[in-house]
């Protein structure tokens, strides 16, 4: 299938033509979303381990794609990117089998929590490719031109497995415990997969020259450091809300996970077009104040009620910064490097999420879940030097 041309008139919308990658992202993902409310109290409770632990597994995932991610992008500039999501999707499987395996080895918790590290390990690797293999088919399809809608369409159905999978996976673990999470990974991609095989896949990408990474390096770096400022509060959502809801007594525990992606896939709805309108780095300056507002509500919030419009306010601001930063990144590499450029740039997430989660869990350990919050709302504002900088320079060029 060759590439659909981004400026035709007869060409249908662009969230059309993403529909069928959307909706496999979406369904890989629900294994991840189901199980990020549940799998701190999973470790918390269940095999006895403190916070560091629990950010320590959360982080496992991150780490993972740091060594996976670059690997994912060569494989969908060479490949395709439809390969990289049917390699991703039998990947997350193979995580639900650890888990399984995790759990028989449950009256032994330090083997336990050391076979669920390496599940969520396997996990983090089958992330970089459903993400990184789904952008570059995406970019192949509808071009460059729409590289904002690319990003944030496909970063929708993540989320709204973030969003929908919470409340399912609460509900797996409160009537069959963690036993129903590891089976779900295991099954649902399986499915997903066979489903997939049968889509059209875009013919095979030109190749890419030996001296690419260095100049798809140069041009990502500084979106990619953006980025990853600002996902230091998505991370700190991800590993610790549900623990602040239950420290506090508040129920469901999945509401922040909720409130974060239903705001993300609701303002990316409405707003989504606006990097490649108005220029991402612009976009993402705004953004970035909006969600470090929300993070610093969280930390400070003494209700469900407040705690709920902090997480949602930080899902709105995330929202764009993403792919308003992955606009620049994008901008400056070409076509057959697309799926290279990807990879290097979430890595850039992946380090400081693989990082951040232990060292949150130690400052939570310190001084509390609020602090982890209010922290996260500090270093995410620093996003904002970033990209003011970035939309200067873009202003520049033209």
């Amino acid at each position: 299938m060759a590439p659909l041309p981004s400026s035709s008139a007869q060409a249908p919308p662009v969230a059309v033509i993403l529909l069928p990658i959307m909706a496999a992202v979406l369904a890989g993902f629900v294994v991840t979303g189901a199980a990020l409310p549940v799998l701190p109290l999973h470790v918390n409770r269940d095999l006895g381990f403190g916070t560091f632990v629990v950010g320590l597994v959360a982080g496992a995932q991150f780490a993972a794609s740091v060594i996976t991610r670059i690997w994912s992008g060569a494989c969908s500039d060479a490949n395709g990117g439809k390969r990289s999501v049917v390699l991703g999707l039998a990947a997350a499987a193979v995580a639900g089998l650890l888990y399984l395996l995790s759990l028989a080895l449950g009256r032994s918790p330090i083997l336990s929590v050391a076979i669920l590290l390496v599940g969520r390990a396997v996990l983090g690797g089958a992330e970089s490719f459903i993400i990184t293999g789904g952008v570059s088919w995406g970019l192949a399809m509808v071009g460059s031109g729409h590289a904002g809608k690319v990003i944030a369409w496909i970063g929708t159905a993540m989320f709204a497995s973030l969003a929908f999978g919470g409340p399912l996976g609460t509900m797996l673990f409160a009537s069959h415990g963690f036993a129903a999470i590891a089976a779900v990974t295991t099954l649902l991609p399986l499915l997903v997969l066979l489903l997939l095989l049968r889509t059209p896949s875009p013919s095979p990408p030109s190749a890419r020259t030996k001296s690419a990474f260095g100049s798809v390096i140069a041009a990502v770096w500084l979106p990619g450091l953006g980025a990853a400022l600002s996902s230091i509060g998505y991370c700190a959502i991800l590993a610790f809300g549900s623990l602040l809801y239950a420290d506090h007594g508040w129920q469901p525990v999945w509401q922040a996970f909720t409130a974060f992606g239903v705001a993300l896939i609701a303002a990316r709805m409405l707003f989504g077009h606006l990097p490649d309108r108005l220029g991402g780095a612009r976009i993402a300056v705004v953004f970035v104040l909006v969600q470090s507002a929300g993070l610093a509500l969280i930390g400070l919030a003494r209700s469900p009620a407040t705690a709920f419009a902090g997480a949602a306010l930080a899902g709105l601001g995330y929202s764009l910064v993403y792919p308003g930063l992955g606009v620049e990144a994008v901008r400056g590499t070409s076509a057959e490097n697309r799926g290279l450029a990807m990879g290097i740039y979430t890595v850039f997430l992946d380090v400081a999420m693989a990082a951040a989660s232990p060292a949150l869990g130690w400052i939570a350990g310190r001084e509390g879940l609020s602090a982890a919050f209010l922290g996260s709302a500090g270093v995410t504002l620093c996003a904002t030097g970033i990209a003011l900088h970035l939309a200067h320079s873009a202003r520049g060029l033209r």
